[in-house]
């Protein structure tokens, strides 16, 4: 995510101004006529930053997404951003380059994909296995199936609601995990396997995906999913975790109890419960949810970002890091 949080701030923008051709895509899936108009973005400042984004990000010739400040490797997650930046834009040929060159290189067998793909001991190219490389990332597999439900509502093409389907499924079935008998996504297909607790990403949650996915899976529960995860960043937020106090952020990571459902800090000194670079794309995913179904649980869970408004009221300034509590950890 460091790498990529000037495109994610980018990929704000076209969140939110382009959210309204997004919901007419979920409203085609859903109906049952196959007139349902789709409506177009008409912004010249935003061609401009994709075009900007495709000549910097995009490497010629293989087109996957470059994330330059990590010696050029490649994501399950910055694949997803190109691919949704692309659909919304109506940039069918990117779009489809994007994808193939993620299904050649990261999609597994199970249909979910590596997270990692990069540079090899041996000076070749391909998933880093050596790091765990070919494990899952949830944001980037839910990121990608929601791309290309988007793809076959804008283009019309069934190839693009065919490979959805698995992804949507294998998501289910590999990185949601029951607790207390309510679904809650993990933040790779590791955590299953855990018989104590999983690691979870908040800014991973995305329910307005769920909502969509629900409408062409009907197999699996995807409205609890996005009602427990209000439930789980409404509680995290409010929750002291391992500081003294909240200041009401959301953490970067938490883990949960698989007996309990007590939520805690990680043992893993590397996933804090900093709000940061992780945290930070909640409200832009809340966000969307909101300019697409209107749910009055986006407004809760929005309310719980007061701090960074009294932050900017007070010093003028939004910091990069703060911790649980809202001390500041860094000066940038």
């Amino acid at each position: 995510m460091r790498s990529f949080q000037r495109n994610v701030l980018i990929s704000i923008v076209f969140l939110l101004f382009l959210g309204s051709g997004a919901f007419a895509s979920y409203y085609y899936i859903n109906s049952p006529k196959k007139d349902v108009p789709v409506i177009y973005a008409n912004n010249q400042m935003l061609l401009e930053l994709w075009n900007d984004y495709k000549n910097s990000y995009i490497e010629p010739g293989s087109n996957r997404t470059l994330d330059k400040q990590q010696n050029n490797i490649s994501t399950s997650e910055g694949q997803s951003y190109t691919m949704l930046r692309a659909v919304w834009v109506d940039d069918q040929k990117t779009f489809d380059e994007s994808w193939q060159w993620t299904k050649d290189n990261l999609q597994r067998d199970d249909s979910l994909l590596s997270w990692k793909f990069g540079e090899l001991p041996n000076g070749k190219y391909g998933v880093q296995e050596s790091i765990g490389g070919q494990n899952t990332a949830t944001d980037g597999d839910s990121d990608v199936a929601l791309s290309l439900l988007m793809a076959y509502s804008r283009w019309k093409e069934d190839k693009y609601l065919y490979d959805a389907l698995p992804i949507i499924s294998a998501i289910w079935e590999k990185e949601v995990v029951i607790i207390n008998s309510k679904p809650v996504l993990a933040a790779n297909d590791l955590e299953r396997n855990n018989p104590d607790k999983i690691i979870v990403n908040p800014s991973y949650f995305s329910p307005y995906a769920y909502k969509i996915f629900a409408a062409v899976d009907k197999k699996h529960a995807w409205l609890s999913l996005a009602d427990n995860s209000y439930d789980i960043l409404n509680a995290v937020s409010s929750s002291a975790l391992d500081k003294s106090k909240t200041s009401g952020l959301p953490p970067d990571w938490i883990t949960i109890d698989r007996k309990t459902g007590a939520m805690s800090a990680s043992d893993n000194a590397n996933l804090t419960t900093n709000f940061s670079f992780d945290a930070i794309r909640i409200p832009w995913r809340i966000a969307l949810d909101w300019q697409w179904f209107q749910d009055p649980r986006d407004k809760t869970v929005l309310s719980n970002f007061s701090y960074l408004k009294d932050e900017w009221t007070k010093n003028k300034t939004i910091l990069a890091n703060y911790s649980h509590d809202g001390m500041a950890n860094v000066n940038y």
